[in-house]
């Protein structure tokens, strides 16, 4: 009985009008290929989101009492997808609709849309866009490279001295003491590309949420990591990269309150002491709850993904399990759950 009131509750919820006299509430997801997603949504075989829902009933509230995907009427999820900081015309509107299961493959959206949905729908009563804008293959340390990051040297295990590049410099890296050759990509260009193209969206907003004349960037998430554990001056780096990401992109979306909430790379197992265990722990360090950023305390989450991962890794994309990636949504929803309960 408990099961078919559960259901119920959450069929009828997505259906209830948020109040668009309020301001959206914009939480902007970004990163590389984890957060692109490559989960399979068709066919009955085991990893596939139909079969997840319709034979192992898991995640209900994706359907409603008749078998279909559900719609959340106050949750807009907008996908748009390009390299570097090429126009905006240049880019890929991947998905501009009410939060639903369409198209081929999934990211963490889903999970991500309908726990802040739900979490609306029982205090708030506001609209909610879920914005992602991110690309594949792309580094913290370099594509991603925040503003105002400075350049920085480490030696490698040969004792080799390398120089990496400030925001806007290039190459990536050079022996120091040698002269850098530019390359046809900059520090930081993927980096202005996103936030350049969330910012355009944001300008036209009512042509991505009907109806809706103003807005507010209440959260950030993060799922990223897989491209600077190849490199380990960039895996090193990665914590003070990720503090200064925080704060700079609350300051390009003049949002000093957003919540940040980021995830690690699910094959990644606690204490692990190879690369993607410097960016597991650089995440940890980051979360509020460690003491070590007091500035950071209510406001930045990190998820640990290895026990939501039904296995693969982030450079196999999970072997296109929709699991996973519902698995760490849901994960990344619920921390900023948290981080937003304790703002209310």
């Amino acid at each position: 009985m408990r099961s078919l009131i559960l259901l119920l509750v959450l069929t009828i919820l997505p259906c209830l009008a948020a109040d668009n006299a309020k301001p959206v509430q914009v939480f902007i997801l970004m990163g590389q290929s984890n957060m692109l997603g490559e989960g399979k949504i068709h066919g009955d075989t085991n990893g596939t989101l139909e079969f997840a829902v319709r034979t192992e009933h898991k995640y209900p509230y994706l359907v409603d009492a008749k078998g279909n995907w559900t719609v959340q009427n106050d949750v807009r999820y907008v996908f748009i997808m390009g390299s570097g900081n090429k126009s905006f015309e240049k880019s890929k509107l991947q998905h501009n609709e009410f939060m639903t299961v369409t198209g081929s493959v999934i990211g963490p959206e889903l999970g991500i849309g309908w726990a802040i949905g739900n979490l609306s729908r029982a205090t708030t009563h506001t609209p909610t866009l879920i914005l992602k804008a991110c690309i594949g293959n792309r580094a913290l340390g370099w594509d991603l490279l925040p503003p105002e990051s400075k350049r920085w040297e480490y030696t490698d295990k040969t004792g080799q001295k390398w120089e990496y590049a400030a925001y806007h410099e290039s190459p990536e890296k050079w022996k120091q003491g040698t002269t850098p050759v530019p390359v046809n990509w900059m520090a930081g260009e993927q980096y202005d590309g996103d936030t350049n193209r969330s910012k355009i969206i944001l300008a036209n907003l009512s042509t991505y949420y009907p109806g809706a004349t103003s807005y507010e960037v209440a959260g950030f998430f993060w799922w990223q990591g897989d491209r600077d554990r190849y490199d380990d001056g960039l895996s090193i780096r990665y914590e003070q990269n990720l503090v200064k990401l925080i704060k700079e992109l609350r300051k390009d979306f003049n949002a000093p309150n957003a919540k940040f909430v980021t995830a690690s790379l699910g094959q990644t197992v606690m204490n692990a002491t190879n690369n993607g265990g410097k960016i597991l722990d650089a995440m940890l360090a980051v979360d509020g709850k460690s003491g070590k950023y007091p500035e950071f305390k209510g406001n930045v989450a990190a998820v640990y993904t290895h026990p939501l991962s039904m296995g693969g890794s982030s450079s196999g994309h999970y072997n296109g399990n929709a699991e996973t990636y519902m698995n760490v949504g849901e994960g990344m929803g619920a921390a900023m759950v948290e981080l937003l309960k304790g703002a209310l």
